[in-house]
């Protein structure tokens, strides 16, 4: 039997209202999963949806080892648990300024389930936002209800009478695709911040003359420039981490 679950979280304020939204399908049957809290994160909902996937698949594996494709939209999540986590791991969960990992308690979590499951079982997927991949836009739909407020209905039951007929379909617009990938229109959109390193004492610059006077000349400085709110947290996270 194998296994595709689809991911998404949500954040009305990132923090503020949250929501994340999980589907899990096998060759019979699919399970749609959702929840939400009052004040959290974009990056706390998406882990809340690939946990509890996982948790899923443990439940319908038992003692069977089941291949699993992981959808996400969410690259703290890819970059966590390919890159990250074996460096938190081994500093007892501490970044390289010795503070807890972000979002640590559910690190700890996902990992206990990929470990459940077998994390050499699991593909981990990474695909664009709202570029048109069906099961991943059936995730935004949950989560954004559960941030909102206004609680999707979710299904639980075969595949043949899911109403979604080709959840399992992953092709993409492609001209979404370029849009939100297009290196040439990253690089013109206007900075949110800078972000610095060195030595694993990190700062947040409002300006690149601000950034570049901290880097310019020194050995073994890291910096970049985040696009969001969101973008900036991922950018600290990953220089965090060793």
């Amino acid at each position: 039997m194998n296994v595709t679950i689809f991911t998404d979280g949500s954040s009305r304020g990132n923090p503020g209202p949250g929501g994340w939204g999980t589907v899990v399908v096998t060759d019979e049957k699919v399970f749609e999963f959702g929840g939400g809290e009052k004040n959290t994160t974009n990056n706390r909902m998406e882990l809340m949806a690939v946990i509890h996937g996982l948790k899923k698949v443990g439940s319908i594996a038992g003692e069977k080892e089941l291949p699993v494709q992981m959808y996400t939209d969410s690259s703290y999540v890819i970059n966590g648990i390919t890159k990250w986590i074996k460096g938190w791991k081994r500093n007892g969960w501490l970044t390289k300024t010795k503070d807890d990992v972000q979002n640590k308690d559910l690190w700890m979590e996902l990992d206990e389930a990929l470990n459940a499951v077998g994390s050499g079982n699991v593909s981990w997927k990474y695909v664009g936002g709202h570029v048109g991949i069906v099961g991943n836009e059936r995730c935004d739909v949950i989560a954004t209800s559960f941030a909102d407020g206004a609680v999707e209905k979710l299904y639980g039951g075969s595949l043949s009478g899911y109403s979604i007929k080709n959840i399992l379909d992953i092709s993409h617009d492609e001209t979404k695709v370029k849009t939100k990938k297009s290196s040439s229109s990253r690089s013109k959109a206007q900075a949110y911040s800078y972000i610095s390193s060195i030595g694993g004492e990190i700062k947040i610059h409002r300006s690149w003359a601000e950034c570049e006077a901290r880097v310019k000349g020194v050995k073994g400085a890291q910096y970049k420039k985040s696009s969001s709110a969101m973008n900036e947290a991922e950018i600290i996270d990953e220089f965090s981490t060793f």
